[in-house]
């Protein structure tokens, strides 16, 4: 069976579809409509969502893909430590209240996490500020500050400092501009950047 075609201004989605072993265990943390859910779905991959938007648990359930209503700022209490091979937080952690102790529990949850975010660092954010001193509203940040999900904005910078100060591991990056692959000096000039990340064995 061929691959499913996946959306050219989704890079990450075919990131991760290449990515994730076919029959993983998988948790998407803010799944939204399910779309990635069920791309994963052609690899037999064991997939559940967690959404607290309940239209959006409406489309999930429509494509059958397995959603769970839920905000993660809540608590993932009642999922076991190393359940799914994967979790994965696609441009959600910017939208938590603590996405700190949304990342922790995601590496007790998960062997491995996935996270995606819009790069704050990004050229044309810097110049948006430097020219007009307000609050950016581009492509991958299409919002005004006063109707925007994201409670943070975070660099490709910011991220890695923190993940050093808590000691997690890097074991594996990708950097987006629109459809491209960026591979030179990705905190200036990509817009999104994902990870994927791990606990420190040796801790």
């Amino acid at each position: 069976m061929s691959d499913p075609i996946v959306p050219k201004n989704r890079p990450d989605f075919q990131y991760i579809y290449d990515l994730v072993p076919t029959g993983s265990r998988v948790l998407d943390l803010g799944c939204g409509n399910g779309d990635l859910l069920h791309l994963l779905k052609t690899k037999k991959v064991r997939g559940q969502g967690l959404e607290k938007d309940e239209e959006k648990i409406y489309k999930c359930i429509e494509r059958g893909v397995i959603v769970h209503h839920g905000d993660l700022d809540s608590g993932l209490d009642h999922h076991l430590n190393k359940s799914f091979d994967y979790v994965i937080l696609n441009q959600t952690i910017q939208e938590t209240r603590n996405p700190g102790n949304v990342l922790k529990e995601s590496l007790r949850i998960g062997k491995k996490v996935i996270v995606a975010f819009p790069n704050f660092g990004h050229w044309e954010i810097r110049l948006i500020v430097l020219k007009k001193g307000s609050t950016p509203v581009t492509e991958l940040l299409p919002y005004h500050w006063f109707d925007t999900p994201n409670l943070h904005f975070l660099s490709i910078t910011d991220f890695e400092d923190y993940i050093h100060l808590q000691k997690y591991t890097i074991e594996d990056t990708a950097f987006f501009s629109k459809d491209k692959r960026v591979r030179w000096n990705p905190n200036f000039f990509s817009r999104l950047a994902l990870y994927v990340i791990k606990e420190n064995e040796s801790q």
